[in-house]
């Protein structure tokens, strides 16, 4: 039984196929833009925490990623409700078709914004204040692409902000390792989102709107590796200031060759494989969330103490995993 058929049994079919439509406008179907926005605040959450974010901090920020990605994007399609009829990858969006009003974009926007603003209730005031930046670069995006030669690295200040505000709710404050983070994210956003820009190229010059591959040229494949470079660059330089060791390396040989795959998939400038290039990132994301979870991850040195609290025994590291951080 599909979830559509189950909902059917308890309410009319009018407000269920309304239901459909908003999923369909949040892009649940498509849930990659909130697997590259979870990546780097897990990131962010496992080293501000040395490893251990409290449970309550953990949930907020997942729910709170969900919903702000979901509230951005219904505010994409309202800023391109124009224009996405007219581009082969947006076509049969809700606003393309005309199954959506203004009134109800603005209105599911508002709800999503509203039940994000609920994540924050358990976390601390200066959380609070970073949450604003947050809000104002997630709903002012869209439009950037009216102006702005470069909205994808508007994006990835967008993208980033989770990383200020984790390290924010765990430590109280924002930290030179955060902004780090944040200046490496913001750089892989660019690169990955302007791979995803090489899929419209054709459509965006035709409906004359701004993306960075349009801005970069035929120097755009060029740009998009100097991006990957530069984010693995900052990565190394992470790793180095929170003193991780051999296991925390590993993964850089293997998004490097990930990297070089793109590179070659890329250069044919088919659409198809730019899109398919874009959503190969995610395994990106994932790798450092791996390695980093498994770099603080040791079943002999925490303790349970209720749902998902967990706390380190002693000062320092588990000596069984001691050698994956210098002393």
């Amino acid at each position: 039984m599909n979830i559509r058929r189950f909902f059917l049994q308890f309410l009319p079919r009018y407000a269920v196929g309304r239901m459909v439509i908003y999923a369909k406008l949040m892009r649940i179907d498509k849930p990659i833009g909130t697997l590259l926005l979870l990546w780097p605040t897990y990131w962010a959450l496992w080293i501000a925490s040395k490893g251990v974010p409290d449970a309550d901090i953990f949930i907020a920020f997942t729910a709170g990623t969900f919903l702000m990605r979901s509230a951005g994007c219904v505010v994409n399609d309202f800023a391109d409700r124009n224009f996405d009829g007219a581009v082969e990858r947006t076509k049969n969006r809700p606003f393309a078709k005309g199954l959506v009003s203004k009134t109800e974009a603005l209105l599911l926007t508002v709800m999503l914004c509203l039940m994000a603003a609920l994540c924050l209730v358990p976390l601390n005031r200066f959380t609070w204040l970073m949450s604003l930046p947050a809000l104002f670069l997630a709903v002012t995006y869209p439009f950037t692409k009216r102006f702005f030669p470069l909205p994808q690295f508007y994006l990835g200040l967008a993208f980033s902000f989770g990383i200020p505000m984790a390290f924010a709710a765990v430590q109280g404050r924002v930290s030179p390792e955060a902004w780090l983070m944040f200046t490496a994210n913001a750089l892989w956003t660019l690169a990955y989102d302007t791979i995803y820009a090489m899929a419209d190229k054709e459509d965006d010059l035709k409906i004359g709107i701004k993306t960075s591959a349009i801005t970069f040229g035929h120097h755009d494949i060029s740009a998009t590796m100097l991006c990957h470079f530069w984010f693995t660059v900052l990565m190394v330089v992470l790793g180095i200031k929170i003193g991780a060791t051999w296991p925390y390396w590993l993964v850089l040989p293997i998004t490097a060759y990930w990297q070089c795959q793109q590179y070659a998939a890329i250069r044919t400038r088919d659409r198809q494989l730019c899109f398919q290039t874009f959503l190969a990132n995610n395994r990106i994301g994932l790798a450092w969330f791996a390695i980093i979870f498994g770099c603080f991850w040791c079943p002999n040195c925490f303790k349970k103490r209720g749902w998902g609290r967990l706390k380190r025994r002693g000062k320092g590291v588990c000596r069984t995993y001691s050698f994956l951080f210098k002393p």
